[in-house]
Parts: structure tokens; sequence; C-alpha cells
């Protein structure tokens, strides 16, 4: 059952990310062919047919990843509850009712570009259309492009230059001389993504650096960052990041560091504490910016916090169905000991991404701490990206000051071998230099990116990771095997890159390129 949902998953996964592809080419061939026909005096019913077909091309091509995108999101619910499997979701009805309406709208979609090359194909001139023939378009669209015979005219004949008009009507139209110049690369949005590599946690923003954006993203470029936790919300004040975000969201997203907003529900009031997390999730900077995550932070209930399995299960939920199944959503939990047997870990997973465990080892040794939660968190069957101490613990019965720079990297060199995808630091306004400076030259979470250098296992599963949060599987197996390289091509496929199958500079640089993560429609 769970390899038959990870081939269709990867299957309608690539089917739409094709179907939106083959929509920005259409969309852009539309708009040449309507210039082609306003030049040319063709009459005004045809002029209108071209000025609407972008916009009927994207909606066309929206429906039907959108019943894609609703494909995938029953196989993940089907995935999450392998104990009670439930039958009904792919009963034979709904199965053919899916099957339908995706064939009948990527019909329209067909029908649509035969139009465009028909409608011009008779009385007027041929209109050359090289962006349907690019090389890094999928094979099917290509077909579409067909050699125009003239071209084939052997050098020095007349016709030699350009396409001649048919039945002599129109001007001749000069031919390409020049292969057309490759399509811009673009970000894949299928889904948002997870972290991976190193982070840091934010408080307050007036302790971190002043609250000076700037310095913040110099200093996490510095130290090797790829992402940043911020708090965005709190019980009595609502949501109160915005002026914060105005500034760090674009500062951030320019030196390509992800941004994540976490806050602390206290399950009194979930509805309350749903709605200060979408007000962060949905919040637009003045320039277009929006974080690229959220983290819930699910204390204790000696930290005053109503948990338990019914709440811990409502409120993700509740959570996840209004922001959507793409939207990233990271469950922070305590770490699993003996005192915690009422812990509802299972139920909070179940709606939620990854796992964030807070491993605040104290007195304990880091390495066999972080291994241990690590191991006790897995059958979760989530990505683990530890929280490791970055502060003083004398005031919770550790050990006066800052956890040592050997502590802090035997620590992540202890995640990373357990198997964390990425890690992070509770807290930017604690750590002090040392604890900075072991987290920058700790060799562990980094993502390189030399086609001639072998990945190591971790960061072939970080790579695993990020692709499969991004909406292109690869099974996580820590080895570089056929599935990851295809999920490589398919994603670089969709960005418009060389297609390799390998990480190279260009695909690790678009893969950690910040985006605004897809919401559910009544959240935009």
């Amino acid at each position: 059952m769970s390899a038959l949902i990870h081939r269709t998953r990867r299957l309608a996964n690539t089917l739409a990310a094709d179907l939106r592809h083959a929509a920005e080419l259409l969309d852009g061939d539309a708009e040449r062919l309507r210039d082609e026909v306003v030049r040319r005096g063709i009459p005004k019913r045809v002029d209108g047919f071209w000025a609407a077909l972008p916009l009927f091309v994207d909606r066309c091509a929206g429906l039907v990843a959108g019943v894609l995108v609703g494909l995938v999101q029953r196989l993940d619910l089907v995935a999450a509850r392998v104990e009670g499997f439930r039958p009904d979701l792919l009963r034979p009805a709904r199965a053919a009712r899916l099957a339908r309406t995706t064939t009948a709208l990527t019909a329209m979609l067909g029908i649509v570009s035969m139009a465009a090359f028909a409608t011009l194909g008779g009385a007027h001139d041929r209109v050359p259309i090289d962006r349907l023939a690019s090389t890094q378009a999928p094979a099917r669209l290509q077909a579409l492009a067909q050699e125009d015979p003239a071209a084939a005219a052997a050098p020095g004949t007349p016709t030699e230059g350009v396409v001649p008009a048919t039945g002599g009507q129109g001007p001749a139209v000069p031919a390409p001389t020049a292969a057309p110049a490759p399509a811009p690369r673009t970000i894949p949005t299928n889904r948002g993504a997870l972290p991976v590599g190193k982070g840091m946690w934010i408080w307050q923003p007036e302790r971190t650096e002043g609250g000076n954006a700037e310095a913040i993203v110099a200093r996490a470029k510095l130290t090797g960052l790829t992402h940043v936790y911020v708090r965005t919300g709190t019980l009595k004040g609502g949501f109160v990041a915005a002026d914060f975000l105005n500034h760090l969201l674009p500062a951030a997203h320019a030196a390509g560091i992800r941004v994540y907003g976490w806050d602390f529900p206290y399950l009194n009031d979930i509805d309350s504490d749903v709605n200060r997390a979408v007000a962060a999730i949905t919040y637009l900077t003045p320039d277009g910016h929006r974080i690229d995550g959220f983290a819930s932070d699910i204390e204790l209930r000696s930290m005053g916090v109503n948990i338990n399995n019914i709440t811990g299960f409502v409120y993700g939920e509740k959570l996840r169905d209004a922001v959507g199944p793409a939207f990233p959503l990271i469950a922070t939990v305590p770490r699993p000991s003996a005192a915690l047997v009422t812990y509802p870990f299972a139920e909070i997973a179940a709606h939620f991404d990854a796992i964030a465990p807070m491993v605040y080892w104290m007195g304990n040794d880091p390495a066999a701490t972080v291994a241990d939660t690590i191991a006790k968190l897995a059958p979760l069957d989530r990505p683990i990206i530890p929280v490791g101490q970055a502060y003083d613990g004398a005031s919770e019965g550790g050990p006066a000051g800052v956890p040592s720079r050997d502590q802090i990297i035997a620590f992540m060199q202890s995640a990373e071998k357990a198997g964390a995808a990425s890690v992070s630091w509770w807290s930017w306004q604690h750590a002090d230099q040392q604890a900075w400076d072991a987290v920058r030259d700790s060799a562990e979470f980094m993502l390189p990116a030399d086609p001639a250098k072998p990945l190591s296992a971790p960061q072939i599963r970080a790579y695993q990771t990020l692709l499969t949060s991004l909406g292109f599987p690869a099974p996580v197996t820590a080895a570089w095997d056929a599935p990851t390289a295809a999920a490589v091509a398919d994603y670089q496929r969709a960005a418009r890159l060389p297609i390799t199958g390998v990480i190279d500079a260009a695909t690790r640089d678009t893969l950690l390129t910040p985006f605004a993560p897809p919401l559910h429609p009544r959240q935009q």
C-alpha cells in the first residue's frame, strides 16, 4: 500500500507540475499570437479570442492542478492513517469522478492549444512557435511544435531565411535566425519547504541585534544559518510581529534565509489560538512577503497549557484546515521522557509536517539525549528537527552557563547521525559568542552542491526531506538512489533548470530560495 501511495503521489505531483508548465508556455504563446493577430489586421472577433486565451488557459490549468493536489492531499491522509485505513476515501465512484474531471479539463487545454494553431494555420501566415519546442518542456508538449515544411528547404533556395506566405496572403515572415533564449528559472511552488540546515529562534526582537533586520541577516549569513524562527503572537496581544516582519522578511529572503513564525497556544480557546496563528501565516508585508512556515510551541500542563489527546488533535486539525495541505506546519514539543506518558505526541503529529522536539539536555550528555529523543519520535513518521540548548539552564536545574562549544558540536554530530533533517537553537538572545562560533564551525547540517563530490548520507537525507516537502517525493533513505535522482530531475524540470538529476549549484540555490507557500484558497 505504501509503495502504491508513493508512486501515485509522485505521478500526481509530476502531472500538476507539467500542467503548470504547460499553462505558462501556452500563456506566453497566446500573448505572442495575439500580437501577431493585431499586427496582421485579422478580424476583431478573432483578436478577442486571443485576448481571452491567456486567462482561460491559466484557469483551466489551475483547475486541473487543483484536482491533482486534492488527490495528493487524500493520499497524504491515507498514508497518515496506516493503522486505520479508510477505504471510502478512494471508493470507485470517487475515483471515477476524479478521473472524469481530470480528463475533461486536460482535454480543454488540448483543444485550446490546437485552436491556437488552427486559427492562423489556413487563411493567414503560419506563426512560428518556438517556446513549445523548448528542450525544457515535457516531451508531450514538444510534440505540439512541428517543424515548418519550408524550414526544410535546401540552403540557397528562394525560401531560405523566410517562411513563405500561405496562398499568397500577407507578407512573408522572417524565419528565426538564432535559437530562442532559454526560459528563465522559476521557483516551483507546489508546497512550502520544511527547514533544512541550521536555524536559530528569535523570542524578543528588541533583544536580537537590537531589532535591526540587516544586522540579524548579516549574523545569520556569517554563521551559516538557513532559517530563523520568529515569535509572531501572544495570548493577550494577538498577532504582534507585523512591524518586525516588515523589515526582516524582505532582508532575510533577499539573502536566501527562510523565516518561520512561531506561537505558544494555550488550548483553552482553540479557535483563538488558531486565528492568531492564521493572522501570522497570512500576513503580507507591504512589499509582498509572507513567512515560510509556522511552528506551534505546544508545551506542558505545568506551563499552563490545556494539553490532552483531544485538544492536541483538534488544534492541529483546525489549523491545518485553515491553511490547507501545502503550508508547512511544525509541531514544537517536549522531548519524550518517562514522566510524559500522557503527552499526546501522536495526536499532535497527525496534522503537522515535522516534529521539533525541545532537547535541552541540562546536565545530561547532549549526544545521548538527542539520539534517544529522535529514536523515540521516529515511529511518528515525520521529519525530526531538534531544538538544541544555547541558553543558561541554571534556573531549570541545569549547570550554570550556556553549554560549551564541545557540547554544542557533539549535539549536532549526534543529531545528524541519528537522522535529524535540520537543527536549531534556543535562542538568539541567550547564545553567547562561543555558542555562535560552535554553530558556525560545525561541519554537520551543511548543504553542499558539487556534483564532482559525493554527498554524505546525512546530506542526501536533508535533500530528500526538502524535495519531499516541496512536493517532489523522494523516499528518505539517506542513499542516492533512482527515486532521488528522479525527484531531482522532476524538480529541475519544473524549475526550468538543466535536467541533470544531481544537486548542482543552480539546483541548490533554487531549492533554498524562499517563496510564499501555497495557502488554502479562502486565505488568499
